[in-house]
């Protein structure tokens, strides 16, 4: 099937499709023509990409993984590199909501001190959640 068609039938943007490509997780033949031919299984493989993705995995990593999924879950077949490539995704991803927590507290507490120091008259003005800021 040609690039148009592996679009249409995964709902991925042929740029994306180029893309997983360029990474090396996807792997079309080329016809006479030198268009991109994809075979049945890109269905997928495309599948199981954009579930990884899903599960905040880097193209890299996912190229490290795809050779050990199968089904469209996917399901990974167990082996040491594979856990470890996981959990360390995973430490970095709570290390991420961890710091994402602090700096949410963080702006609660100046958000907090400034209204307490806010004029009386001014607090009932205040907007409940913050206004962008004017285009020039």
């Amino acid at each position: 099937m040609l690039i148009g068609e592996l679009s249409r039938r995964t709902g991925v943007h042929a740029h994306q499709l180029r893309y997983y490509e360029a990474q090396g997780l996807l792997e079309p033949d080329r016809g006479a023509n030198g268009y991109r031919e994809y075979a049945d299984d890109a269905v997928l493989t495309v599948t199981q990409i954009r579930r990884l993705l899903e599960a905040g995995l880097s193209t890299q990593e996912i190229a490290f993984l795809l050779p050990c999924a199968t089904g469209t879950a996917p399901v990974l077949e167990p082996c040491p590199e594979l856990l470890t490539t996981l959990r360390t995704r995973l430490r970095g991803l709570d290390d991420h909501i961890d710091t994402l927590v602090r700096s949410r507290q963080v702006l609660n507490d100046y958000i907090d001190a400034t209204e307490r120091l806010m004029p009386r008259q001014y607090q009932d003005c205040a907007p409940a959640t913050p206004q962008p800021a004017p285009a020039r």
